[in-house]
């Protein structure tokens, strides 16, 4: 019995996915659930497993798109599976180069023109040591005069050759989605800088005994998560969007933070991130980035969200300027970590510093809020212990 395999549905909206690899290869015996594909939404990358067991036929090409529902591969469930399978051998990157190489030898011929070749050569004010010889055993045909460029008094011989590849159908949704916000919101970016020496005490006097009781570290993005969940509470239009002509005001924190995938930026979603505490942002932040490393989230998983948290300090920026994640109407920056000359009780002392960034859409938040926000982030990571534990570390640690 031959059974047809057709897309799944990755979610809704969905109506398009894209082969991003096979996994198997056309002929290949499969066991039941056993991963065959990769297949690109708009939102993620998901995996496509054998929905029976059997030799596999191959109906769709890597790069191409098909629509859900549509038939990839047929899988013969009565094909007996085969005792062995034999593994094809790597052909060497040496043996590949072998069979396409052109034998020349050196002579007396190789670097001369030909008279038709030298001419050309002369009326182009090329040298024949500038040309290298297609012909036999080296020599400079008119072709290859015809061909030839003068150098212009640049460095030949370097190798100059362009490659191509497809954009994965996420990687192109993302450059469609990025484009659109620029273009359809009204973003502004306001900055400030947090003296991040408090947290520092902290994490020194509490990460060794947080990460033995709770089997995760104690990070930075706990205490950002903690703050951006108290500056939305004081500002709740930053937690807002636009929804036609109305403002849709959750009462709820879904928190997006950014993670780096295999298959580029992704953006996975901390749910009621205001009922979370400092082990359980930890935690969710380490499952989500995990799933995203493997390429195992769900659409559901990346959907949805109030407030995002980028942090670009991870690959060393220092300043930039984040563009909202739509149809959210505000997003929080996160840099490098430095240490500068800061004025503290009338002293200069050096303290690690980090620049932090708010872009947001001016249609809904005004500038007044904005700034407020921001400088509600930044007193609280200056002062976490007062305002984002209560001054009850050891409960707000749940140590």
């Amino acid at each position: 019995m031959i059974l047809e395999m057709k897309v799944p549905s990755p979610g809704e909206s969905i109506t398009e996915v894209e082969i991003a690899a096979w996994l198997v290869e056309d002929g290949d015996y499969v066991e039941k659930d056993q991963p065959i594909a990769e297949v690109d939404s708009d939102k993620a990358t998901l995996e496509l497993p054998a929905e029976e067991s059997g030799i596999i036929t191959l109906k769709a090409e890597e790069g191409d798109a098909v629509e859900v529902g549509a038939v990839v591969c047929l899988i013969d469930m009565d094909a007996a599976k085969p005792e062995g399978t034999a593994t094809k051998a790597p052909v060497k990157e040496e043996t590949k180069q072998e069979e396409v190489k052109v034998v020349t030898k050196d002579s007396y011929a190789t670097g001369t023109a030909s008279p038709a070749a030298n001419k050309i050569l002369n009326e182009k004010g090329i040298k024949t040591s500038e040309v290298k010889g297609s012909g036999v055993d080296g020599r400079i045909t008119k072709e290859d005069a015809v061909k030839a460029v003068p150098s212009m008094g640049t460095p030949t011989g370097g190798n100059r050759s362009t490659g191509r590849k497809k954009m994965s159908m996420l990687r192109r949704k993302v450059a469609e989605r990025l484009v659109a916000v620029k273009n359809e919101t009204a973003m502004l970016t306001t900055f400030n800088e947090v003296n991040m020496q408090p947290i520092f005490d902290l994490r020194k006097q509490y990460k060794e005994e947080f990460k033995a009781k709770h089997g995760v570290g104690l990070g930075f993005m706990s205490f950002f998560s903690m703050a951006v969940i108290r500056a939305l509470k004081l500002f709740p239009d930053v937690n807002s969007m636009i929804d036609g002509k109305e403002m849709v005001v959750p009462e709820f924190v879904d928190i997006s933070i950014a993670v780096s995938g295999p298959k580029g930026l992704m953006v996975p979603v901390m749910r009621n991130a205001e009922n979370l505490t400092f082990r359980g942002i930890e935690a969710e932040i380490k499952r989500l980035a995990i799933k995203a490393r493997d390429g195992k989230l769900t659409i559901d998983e990346m959907t949805g969200g109030t407030f995002t948290i980028t942090n670009g300090g991870v690959f060393g920026s220092m300043l930039s300027t984040p563009i909202i994640n739509a149809p959210q109407s505000g997003i929080l920056g996160m840099h490098n970590i430095v240490e500068r000359p800061m004025a503290v009780n009338g002293q200069v002392v050096i303290q690690p510093i980090m620049y932090v960034a708010l872009s947001y859409d001016h249609r809904i938040v005004d500038g007044k809020e904005s700034v407020g926000f921001l400088v509600a982030v930044k007193e609280a990571l200056e002062n976490p212990t007062e305002l984002l534990m209560d001054n009850e570390v050891l409960r707000a640690l749940e140590l």
